[in-house]
């Protein structure tokens, strides 16, 4: 561009910096086409900032494919001016699913790590949420729409315990499933630094890293309204329509 342009790089630089331009960054995004879209926005984001008197709202999904890695070399750990180092290559010992949810209230989480994420593997998961929560409360279920959650058996599970209601997010929306946020931490903090030298390794860890953060839960607070959403994603559509 300073070529192009015949200025120098630190003016190109400087222009860039006035006007927060960062052309080195790329995100990636996806408008979800669901028809139904608002009205699933505001279902669930009601359920979190006002969530309904004698029930509990669970966020709930899977995390599939995590991979015990072991790293080729030990690591160097954390030294005064240096960041912990790793190697870049690794050897892979196998795959493990955790199936996880969060009380967006309390902000504890309940997970165990099952070999497959099939939808035998999500009733064993509901078994665990029924035998945890008090009988007196209703139970709000907030799920994505990957086809482990629509099973039919899973919907018959579901029929014959009335007080669970589900929630669906909106297709391609699984930004509104808070357990998504805590996926996101467990795998910086624990799952991305971690050597496992086995699946048995790996598993351990992660329950570990959960026992650990329920001794000290951290619910997350979540501040965007509905409206504001929607107007957010209505406006970034029209932008994009009319490039």
């Amino acid at each position: 561009m300073a070529s192009s342009q015949k200025v120098s790089p630190a003016t190109v630089l400087r222009i860039w910096r006035k006007h927060k331009l960062q052309p080195h960054r790329v995100e990636s995004f996806k408008f979800s086409n669901d028809p139904d879209f608002a009205p699933k926005v505001r279902d669930i984001v009601g359920l979190y900032m006002k969530p309904p008197d004698k029930a509990i709202v669970l966020s709930v999904d899977e995390k599939s494919q995590i991979q015990a890695l072991d790293r080729t070399q030990p690591i160097l750990p954390l030294r005064s001016g240096l960041p912990e180092r790793q190697t870049h290559d690794y050897r892979r010992h196998g795959t493990t699913t955790l199936f996880a949810t969060l009380n967006v209230l309390e902000g504890t989480v309940i997970g165990e790590c099952q070999p497959r994420h099939r939808h035998q593997e999500f009733l064993r998961f509901l078994e665990r949420i029924e035998q945890s929560v008090e009988a007196s409360l209703d139970v709000h279920l907030v799920l994505d729409n990957y086809d482990t959650h629509k099973h039919p058996e899973g919907r018959n599970w579901l029929a014959d315990r009335p007080r669970y209601h589900v929630h669906f997010t909106p297709t391609s929306s699984s930004w509104l499933n808070q357990i998504e946020r805590w996926f996101a931490e467990i795998t910086r903090r624990r799952i991305r630094r971690g050597t496992f030298r086995s699946v048995r390794e790996l598993t351990k860890g992660i329950h570990e890293n959960i026992r650990i953060y329920n001794s000290a839960p951290r619910p997350f607070q979540w501040v965007a309204s509905a409206s504001r959403i929607i107007r957010k994603v209505n406006r970034y559509r029209r932008s994009c329509e009319s490039i």
